[in-house]
């Protein structure tokens, strides 16, 4: 789904560089990483980079095994930028908890795992510039057509996963919708797919996947959060060079449109 650009990506590009200038300063910090930097990776031959393999469409697995999604993409782009091969990435496929010490520990050069930036992380790693704006999104039934606008939920009956941090976000923009807590994801696609909420909401790059795997349903064209992803590297000045080409070749793409291109491709707004 391509949300117009007035709607939805001038303040996207506004936040971006809003994030960009508040992170600027935390890229140098330099605490001891096992990691290889930028010479040693080049002298390897190959980038170790490490994905997830169930987030349709950000990183997962087709009924053939392959890995693909508009990380696994930045991923092989990557290794064309810093070895001059796109298949010169090695994929290790890490679960949720494992993206950051999987960097902390050296095992992978660099994580691109459906990663936001928060003050916690930021404490473990360093942060490239965002690559993708995800946010609190809302996935309805097609057949419910008096669903179109986000105001329309009010009134409505909204899953989203208990204790999740999205609860004080839809309070605010659904004041008058009745929040119904859900253990799971999984729960609440059921509760969606039975009629018992009117509408899920969740990360936008998680509803988008099951808007691709099942048909039936439909997703807002408004976000009621935003949330930058960014690649996770290794902190330490010894990797201020593998940082900046990182960054360099990020700003690259948004200016070139790469990234937009990408995004539009696997079906993310």
């Amino acid at each position: 789904m391509v949300v117009p650009e007035n709607r939805l990506f001038q303040p996207i590009q506004r936040m971006l560089i809003g994030f960009c200038i508040v992170l600027g300063v935390q890229w140098a910090v330099s605490p001891i990483s096992a990691a290889a930097n930028l010479e040693a990776i080049q002298a390897r031959g190959h980038l170790i980079v490490a994905v997830r393999e169930g987030w349709r469409p950000l990183s997962y697995r087709t009924q053939a095994g392959e890995l693909v999604g508009l990380e696994v993409d930045i991923a092989r782009q990557l290794a064309e930028e810093v070895l001059g091969d796109p298949d010169a990435v090695v994929f290790q496929v890490v679960s949720n908890l494992e993206r950051i010490p999987t960097v902390l520990e050296g095992q992978a050069d660099l994580a691109i795992a459906g990663l936001t930036i928060t003050p916690e992380r930021m404490r473990l790693v360093s942060f490239s510039l965002p690559y993708y704006l995800d946010g609190a999104g809302f996935l309805v039934r097609s057949r419910n057509a008096q669903f179109t606008r986000l105001q329309d939920l009010q009134h409505q009956r909204i899953g989203l996963l208990q204790g999740s941090s999205l609860v004080p976000t839809v309070r605010h923009v659904l004041p008058q919708a009745e929040l119904v807590p859900l253990v799971s994801y999984q729960d609440g696609f059921s509760q969606l797919s039975q009629g018992q909420v009117d509408a899920f909401a969740g990360d936008v790059t998680v509803l988008v996947g099951w808007q691709q795997e099942h048909s039936g349903y439909a997703l807002l064209p408004t976000l009621a959060s935003a949330e930058p992803l960014a690649i996770a590297l290794p902190k330490g000045t010894q990797f201020n060079d593998l940082r900046t080409l990182v960054n360099d070749t990020l700003t690259t793409w948004h200016e070139s449109g790469w990234l937009e291109e990408r995004a539009t491709y696997w079906g993310l707004p």
